[in-house]
Order: structure tokens, then C-alpha cells, then sequence
């Protein structure tokens, strides 16, 4: 794609220090989508306008604060400013900055989970509509390939009717107070104030419900949670043990935890239906198994042509060379640009292009987390969701 036809990508948040800016950074430019336009990298001018300039942002397009960037942005023609923002904040700042570039008219690609509360979830939903922009979450787990097929193996009714999902999100990174080390991103998703109502349960259960839903399709009824805090002085949870049910009759357990010690980013998920069972784990993503009633197990890999279409368009090189977090952070960013593009072009976005996680996905996530938490409180302990 020639640079005048690149989409324009502004950045709020990412810059020096920040663990996760860098990454979006690298989806973003992976398909040649994409060109970095404008940034306010930080919350401090100082740091923002430095940062900018390690990306070799233009002086008049690195921004000091986010307000500049949109009121600065907006006045420019349509067709010089830029086309979407990233939002790579704390928590806190997700939705004023989200809210502000929607009603502005802009496109939006926003880290998980989406705000602070349903209330703010529910009025992003109700802008994006009326506005007919694009606004996707970067539960980037949905993009990996694997994950694609095992949803569409599960839509064909492939494991029949399903019964039971395990799911599970295990780190230990937050097993000792790193929040008191002087750890940037441990002292922020600790924080209430910064981080919301949840640590561990917002920062890692929301993919894990995220995970779920996108695989399978269910819906949750309700949920009852065991929601602990076992490092002495922390603010915020960092496990969570869930029973769940679902509309359909189906059960589930999902659990998250931050103090699983030796665990790095172990996510993995089981789903059990009446005729066959998938697993996939994250730190092995190429490989889905699936076991049959009374047949040979059978191990499916990413980049063969024997997958769905959605599996093979999410894979970008041949099979047996690795292939996992940055591309599937990339499908998110690929499909939600192709999205941006049918509609500069005056047409509906089709089934492959609108292949990621919505406004809405980031609403439903931000609704578990209230009523996980909810239900950690409560001595009712079945919480209808």
C-alpha cells in the first residue's frame, strides 16, 4: 500500500516506559496498513513530546496532551487528519479519551478492558452507533488463528451441543508487591483509582471471558466468584475462581490469577461438547486439539490448508515456522483498518474485514467484571449477569 494511501494512525499513551505502546506499534505497521501520524505518547507534555520524537513523529503532529492532538486534528481537512486512534492509557483515561475522538467523528482502536463501569461502557456503545465509526478492543487472543478455527469448527457443530468450558489465565508477575518496587505497570493496574474496580479479574479474566465468548458463542446467565487478594496490603484482587452458567445449559469454570507462582501467561481453554472436545493454549498457539467420542485425538496446525478461512487469512507464514502474539495483536489492528477503509469507500465492511472485537464485546467484558467483583462481595453468592 503506497503511503498516501496508508491510514493515518494517532496515538494516545505508548511512549517511553510503557510495556504495551511498542506493541501495538508493531501490529499496527506488521500489514502496511497503517502509518504513525500524530501521538500524545504520555500523560507529562515533557515526556510526550520526547517520546515523539524517538518515533520521528513531525514537530506539528506530537502532541503534548490528547486534548491538543483532538482539537488540533479535528481542524485539519478530512483528508489530512488522521483516520483512527489507538488508546494505550491506564485503564482511567480509556474512556474520556474514547469518548472525546468518537463524538469528534474518529475511528478508535482501545486497549482491554474497555472503561471503568457499565454505565460508561453502555454511552461509548450508544456514540459509536450514531456516529457509524469503527471501534475495536484489542482483546488480541481472538486473533490467533487457532482461536478462529476452533470457533468455526464449534459454529458447524462440530463438538455438538456444548456442555462445559474450562478456561484459565495463570501469571505469578504480581505474586510479591512489586507495586512497592517501583514497577510502572504493577503500580498502576494496583491502583483503584487508575485501574478500576478490579486488578487481576480486569486485567486478565476480562480475556478470559473475552476468550469464551468469542470461541463459543455462550452467553453468560450468572456467575458466582471466589475473588481473593493474597499479597498483604494490596488494594485490588489478584485471583479470582469462578462458577459459571450459561443461557444455553452449558457450565463452566474460569479462574485468574497473577499469584500462580512459575506461571508466565498461561492461558489456556477446554470446551466440551456432547460429541468432541477442543483445547488451545496460549503459549503453545499454533496447535488445536481435538478429541472425538471413541476416536484418535487430533492435532490441528496453523497454516495448513485444511483450515477455515478465517484461520488461514489470520496466518502470515508457512507452517512449522512460529507464529503467535504480535500477529494475532495484528489481525485486530489488520481487520479493524480494512473496516476503516470499506467505509471510507462507502461500503459494508464483509465477514472478514468486521472480524474483531467490537464496542460492544468491550461492554459485555466491562458488565462481567462488575458482577465478578459483585459476586466476591457478596454473600449471595449466584449473581445473575
Amino acid at each position: 500500500m503506497s503511503d498516501s494511501k496508508k491510514l493515518k494512525l494517532g496515538m494516545v499513551g505508548g511512549g517511553r516506559d510503557a510495556s504495551i505502546g511498542a506493541v501495538h506499534r508493531c501490529a499496527a505497521w506488521l500489514d502496511g496498513l497503517y502509518d504513525l501520524t500524530a501521538g500524545a505518547l504520555s500523560s507529562t507534555p515533557e515526556k510526550a513530546k520526547a517520546s515523539g520524537n524517538d518515533l520521528g513523529l513531525a514537530n506539528d503532529r506530537n502532541y503534548g496532551s490528547w486534548e491538543e492532538m483532538l482539537e488540533k486534528e479535528s481542524s485539519r481537512p478530512e483528508g489530512e487528519r488522521i483516520d483512527t486512534v489507538s488508546i494505550v492509557t491506564p485503564n482511567h483515561m480509556h474512556f474520556p479519551v474514547a469518548k472525546a475522538f468518537v463524538e469528534a467523528g474518529f475511528n478508535v482502536i482501545c486497549d482491554k478492558p474497555l472503561v471503568h463501569t457499565s454505565a460508561q461502557a453502555e454511552e461509548l456503545v450508544s456514540l459509536v452507533e450514531k456516529q457509524g465509526t469503527v471501534f475495536a478492543v484489542t482483546y488480541n487472543y481472538t486473533g490467533y488463528p487457532m482461536v478462529k478455527q476452533a470457533r468455526q469448527m464449534i459454529r458447524e457443530s462440530a463438538l455438538g451441543e456444548i456442555r462445559k468450558v474450562i478456561v484459565e489465565y495463570n501469571q505469578d508477575w504480581l505474586a510479591t508487591k512489586l507495586e512497592d518496587q517501583g514497577a510502572k505497570q504493577a503500580e498502576w493496574r494496583t491502583d483503584p483509582k487508575r485501574s478500576g474496580i478490579a486488578g487481576a479479574v480486569g486485567d486478565i479474566g476480562s480475556h478470559a471471558e473475552n476468550l469464551v465468548s468469542t470461541m463459543t458463542g455462550l452467553e453468560i446467565a450468572a456467575l458466582c466468584a471466589d475473588v481473593s487478594t493474597y499479597v498483604k496490603g494490596r488494594l485490588l484482587d489478584d485471583d479470582a475462581n469462578l462458577l459459571v452458567r450459561y443461557r444455553s445449559g452449558a457450565k463452566g469454570v474460569m479462574f485468574a490469577s497473577q499469584i500462580s507462582s512459575g506461571e508466565e501467561n498461561d492461558l489456556r481453554i477446554r470446551v466440551y461438547g456432547e460429541k468432541a472436545s477442543l483445547t488451545w493454549h496460549q503459549e503453545n498457539p499454533n496447535y488445536l486439539r481435538f478429541k472425538q467420542l471413541g476416536q484418535p485425538e487430533q492435532l490441528l496446525k496453523r497454516g495448513n490448508g485444511y483450515l477455515c478461512e478465517a484461520a488461514q487469512r489470520a496466518s502470515r507464514i508457512p507452517p512449522g515456522h512460529p507464529e503467535a502474539f504480535i500477529e494475532a495483536f495484528a489481525n485486530v489492528y489488520r481487520n479493524a483498518g480494512h473496516s476503516i477503509l470499506a467505509l471510507k469507500e462507502g461500503r459494508v465492511p464483509d465477514e472478514f474485514e468486521s472480524d474483531y472485537p467490537t464496542v460492544a464485546d468491550g461492554a459485555r467484558g466491562v458488565r462481567f467484571i462488575e458482577k465478578t467483583i459483585e459476586s466476591g462481595k457478596s454473600s449471595e453468592k449466584w449473581i445473575k449477569v
